[in-house]
């Protein structure tokens, strides 16, 4: 088992309707369904979708993408967002945060960890 996968196994165990799409390029699209939203969004619930880039996890997770509708409360889109399609997927209708890591230790950090960062960033209602 590869160490991306022995990550997905430890997501699963914490959110077990997480799915992986392994792209072309080596990259593997994780997508959570249902990650919880705090008061101040426009819906309870939201997909999120990040990518595990190749060279992974020396290479860090960067920027994740929502429901298209998700707005905050106010109806105003959140800061930092766009309509940038998921690479190699080229899907539009993903509301792209452009959200980056301050801090990634390779050895230290995994994709649970880019999954609070990404959760941070939503408790964050900007």
């Amino acid at each position: 088992m590869t160490l991306l996968e022995e990550q997905i196994e430890i997501l699963r165990s914490q959110y077990p309707d997480v799915s992986v799409r392994h792209l072309p390029s080596g990259a593997a699209l994780i997508v959570l369904p249902h990650i919880l939203l705090p008061g101040g969004w426009s819906k309870p619930s939201t997909a999120v979708s990040f990518l595990a880039p190749v060279g992974y996890p020396h290479a860090k997770p960067d920027c994740f993408w929502t429901d298209p509708d998700l707005r905050l409360a106010s109806g105003a889109p959140p800061v930092n967002t766009g309509g940038n399609p998921i690479p190699e997927i080229n899907e539009h209708g993903h509301l792209w945060f452009s959200w980056h890591t301050a801090q990634w230790n390779p050895n230290r950090d995994s994709l649970l960890t880019y999954v609070n960062v990404i959760k941070n960033r939503l408790r964050d209602i900007r």
